[in-house]
C-alpha cells in the first residue's frame, strides 16, 4: 500500500498557511476560518491544513484519514458502490456520445437530480460507508453536503479531462469536497484564460498530488476561474476511488 502515499515536492503547490480546521461558517477557506478554532490542550484541534492559493483559486488540503482507516474505507467502497452501466456510462462531448474513461456513480438525498455531460442523474440512497465519509468531511469543514459523485479509475489509463464543476444545480458559492482513496494521482488546475489555441495569457498550471485518504476542498470562486483534470499516468497500475461531495439545490417541480 506504499504506492498510496503522497509524493511531496517543493513546486507541487503554494503552501500559503498550515493551520487546523474550523467547524463553522460558510464564507472563506477552511484554513482561514480555522484561526478562531478552539484549542485542545494548548494546541489547535483538528487536522493540519495546507491552503492552496493562486489568482482566483482557493483550496484547502489535508490527509483526513489515517492509512488503516483509509484502507478499510477503500475496500468497503470497492465492495459496495454500484456504478453506472449502459447508456449511463457514456458522456456527451461536442454532440457525440463516448464511453466514460472511468466508472461513475451518484448517491445522495432523495428528490435530487444532477445534470452534467448530457446526462441527468438521480442519486441512489446513501450507504453507510458514504455517510461516514460525508459526516467526517462535514465535521472538519463545517459544511453540509447532500450529494456525492463517485469516480473510479482502474489504473493510470483511466482519467478525466479538463472541466469545471459549475452545473446549475450546485448551491451558489458552496464548496466541493474531494476525498481520494487508493492510488496517488496527479491533479491539475488550469486557468480559463490560459486554455486552448485562443488563450489570452499565460497562467502557471497548479499541480497537486492527491494522497490516499486525503481531502481537497475547492472553495468559491475556484470553479469560476479554473478548470481541473486528472490526466493519464500510464505508470500508475493501482485503482483510485474519488468522492466529490456537493451541495445541490432540490429539483423544482413545474
Amino acid at each position: 500500500m506504499e504506492r498510496f502515499l503522497m509524493k511531496r515536492t517543493g513546486r507541487d503547490f503554494v503552501d500559503k498557511e498550515e493551520v487546523p480546521t474550523a467547524l463553522g461558517g460558510d464564507q472563506g477557506s477552511v484554513a482561514k476560518r480555522a484561526r478562531n478554532q478552539p484549542r485542545v490542550g494548548g494546541h489547535p484541534a483538528g487536522p493540519r491544513w495546507r491552503h492552496i492559493q493562486a489568482e482566483g483559486l482557493d483550496c484547502d488540503y489535508t490527509v483526513l484519514f489515517g492509512k488503516a482507516e483509509a484502507d478499510k474505507i477503500f475496500h468497503e467502497l470497492e465492495e459496495e458502490v454500484e456504478y453506472f452501466t449502459g447508456a449511463l456510462a457514456k458522456v456527451q462531448v461536442f454532440g457525440k456520445w463516448h464511453s466514460v474513461p472511468r466508472k461513475q456513480a451518484t448517491y445522495g438525498d432523495s428528490g435530487l437530480t444532477y445534470t452534467f455531460s448530457g446526462l441527468t442523474l438521480s442519486p441512489r440512497p446513501w450507504i453507510p460507508v458514504l455517510e461516514r465519509v460525508r459526516d467526517r468531511v462535514s465535521e472538519v469543514t463545517g459544511q453540509t453536503f447532500n450529494f456525492v459523485l463517485i469516480n473510479r479509475y482502474k489504473d493510470g489509463c483511466d482519467h478525466i479531462g479538463e472541466h469545471r464543476d459549475d452545473e446549475r444545480e450546485l448551491a451558489p458559492g458552496s464548496p466541493i469536497a474531494s476525498v481520494s482513496f487508493g492510488a496517488c494521482r496527479d491533479f491539475l488546475f488550469r486557468h480559463k484564460d490560459s486554455r486552448g489555441k485562443n488563450r489570452c495569457r499565460e497562467v502557471e498550471v497548479v499541480r497537486l498530488q492527491l494522497a490516499h485518504g486525503s481531502l481537497l476542498v475547492m472553495n468559491h470562486p475556484t470553479n469560476t476561474h479554473w478548470y481541473h483534470s486528472l490526466p493519464v499516468r500510464r505508470k500508475v497500475l493501482a485503482p483510485r476511488v474519488n468522492l466529490t461531495f456537493r451541495r445541490i439545490l432540490p429539483t423544482t417541480k413545474k
